[in-house]
């Protein structure tokens, strides 16, 4: 046994030995090739022993020895890093995978969401309110197996719709027995819908409101028939993921348009249009404003501290009307520049062709303010040019949405009239005007005509007299005239109709309106200014 032990010791060295100088000499040559190819006037001698001499040949090699057992297992180191090397790929750009299109440094604007999942059930992350799971009430789980039902269902309605194109088509086609039966099913579903919700699920309804408020999705069973209600998540899913599609398409940037809701006040306002705000803060969905500085912020924790600390509680500048508790502020953008920058930044959320945000030094700014006990509250404003070579007293009018049709809008159109009055000027708007905007100036016009023309006694009326009387433009008098349907061209004359018919509906509008929302102009207390 022990002849055989120290037979297979023996073997076991031979082979150790023969490894080993096959690893240096192939270390050897790829070193001799590197030496090569860097150039043949470089000195190729071979590489020496731990004592510094050169061996004349492989078998002068003392394997048996610590020190060259050590060289071996280092230069077999070395060799095997060059041969990972060779194979590495780490060099080559990585291929891109799908959820790596995403910007990671966005987030979901539904609070307690972590991003993951989407509403489709086919992407990893979302970014909006559209593609989240957690605002449908739903987890990323249950969207997956939605989607995988309706790829299912995919496959089966494309596989009947093959099985109805073999029939001849003819022009009045009857429905085939699959339709039939359809039709049947789907109104034995939608008959089978509840009436009315009963008192637990309107409790589990509204703790679900009082809880969640507009941060999730109302709960939707039982509202509708179970097949109506599915046709509506199948419409959900295919909007946000054609939105998708825009978002990875380049379409819909990232950032932009992202602001939906703003908190001013206590009220929460949806957004109509894009605003230039800054990128980390047009991502988060959602805008925390202060309503007496506008200043903007990305937390309520963040807006309550300010709250705490804000002393504004009215705008700057001078305050030149007042009546009740409504009052008017005039607001230099020269002076107040962050002010009216932050207004124009808040008015283009609500407005499309508004183009001035940050340039506001040659302007002026009139906003309109309700009192009470906590303060000036913004209602509407509008700017005019210091200097307007066209004699445009408008700019730029907005009204917050939650002011819009109580009647102070036209409170600003008349207020921007009374002070070209004042000026002894003829103003008009500048153009363009919105589509809210048009529809409220025309509105003011022709009350403003109808009015002029009950009060006048007299035969002959000129357009001259009313612009100079009302501070309304003639082209803008024209035009209302015309769409009256009060200004005829008779035997080479323009005449001016009287129509008692729209006169009388004006007074008995205003009759039933009341004199609550109006301009007093003793109220006023300003002098134009001079220069700028």
């Amino acid at each position: 046994f022990s002849a055989d032990l120290e037979h297979a010791e023996a073997s076991e060295n031979a082979r150790r030995r023969s490894s080993t100088r096959l690893t240096r000499a192939s270390l050897r040559l790829s070193r001799s090739s590197q030496d090569l190819k860097q150039g043949a006037d470089r000195d190729e001698t071979p590489p020496r022993t731990p004592t510094g001499n050169a061996p004349s040949s492989e078998s002068d090699i003392d394997v048996s020895s610590p020190v060259s057992q050590e060289e071996d297992e280092r230069l077999a180191k070395e060799l095997s890093l060059k041969e990972a090397a060779a194979h590495d790929l780490s060099h080559r750009p990585k291929r891109r995978r799908f959820h790596e299109s995403y910007n990671f440094n966005m987030k979901c604007p539904t609070p307690g969401c972590n991003s993951l999942g989407h509403l489709t059930g086919r992407h990893e992350r979302h970014f909006s309110i559209s593609g989240c799971p957690l605002y449908h009430n739903l987890s990323a789980d249950e969207c997956k197996g939605k989607a995988s039902t309706r790829d299912k269902q995919a496959e089966e309605r494309t596989l009947s719709h093959r099985q109805d194109e073999n029939r001849h088509s003819t022009r009045n086609q009857a429905p085939s027995d699959r339709q039939l039966r359809y039709k049947e099913k789907v109104t034995e579903l939608r008959r089978k819908r509840n009436s009315g919700l009963n008192k637990e699920q309107k409790d589990k309804y509204m703790e679900h409101r009082q809880s969640h408020g507009a941060s999730r999705e109302p709960l939707l069973e039982n509202i509708t028939s179970d097949y109506d209600l599915e046709l509506f998540r199948k419409a959900q899913a295919r909007a946000s993921e054609d939105l998708e599609k825009l978002r990875l398409a380049g379409q819909v940037s990232e950032g932009s348009n992202m602001i939906k809701t703003i908190v001013f006040g206590r009220y929460e306002l949806d957004t109509w249009y894009h605003s230039p705000y800054p990128e980390e803060y047009a991502r988060l969905g959602r805008l925390y404003m202060c309503e007496f500085c506008l200043k903007y912020m990305k937390s309520q924790t963040i807006l309550r501290r300010h709250m705490a600390k804000c002393v504004w509680k009215h705008p700057p500048g001078d305050e030149i009307y007042r009546k009740g508790n409504i009052s008017v502020f005039e607001v230099d953008g020269k002076k107040n520049k962050i002010y009216c920058q932050n207004l124009c930044l808040l008015a283009k959320l609500f407005l499309d062709h508004k183009t001035l945000y940050y340039d506001v030094e040659p302007f002026l700014f009139y906003v309109m303010t309700e009192a009470d006990n906590t303060g000036c509250h913004l209602v509407g404003y509008f700017s005019k040019e210091k200097n307007s070579f066209l004699n445009y007293n408008v700019s730029c009018i907005l009204t917050m949405p939650q002011y819009m049709r109580q009647g102070y809008g036209k409170m600003l159109i008349d207020f921007s009239y009374l002070l070209s009055k004042v000026e002894e000027k003829v103003g008009s708007p500048e153009r363009p005007l919105s589509d809210l905007g048009l529809i409220s100036y025309r509105s003011y016009w022709k009350e403003v005509l109808l009015r002029y023309l009950n009060n006048f006694q007299g035969k002959e009326i000129s357009i001259k007299e009313i612009s100079q009387e009302t501070a309304v433009n003639p082209v803008d008098i024209v035009s209302t005239l015309q769409s009256l349907q009060m200004l005829k061209y008779w035997k080479g004359k323009h005449l001016v109709l009287k129509r008692q018919d729209l006169i009388d509906d004006w007074k008995a509008k205003e009759t039933k309106r009341g004199n609550g929302k109006t301009i007093d102009p003793k109220a006023l207390k300003w002098t134009p200014p001079k220069g700028t």
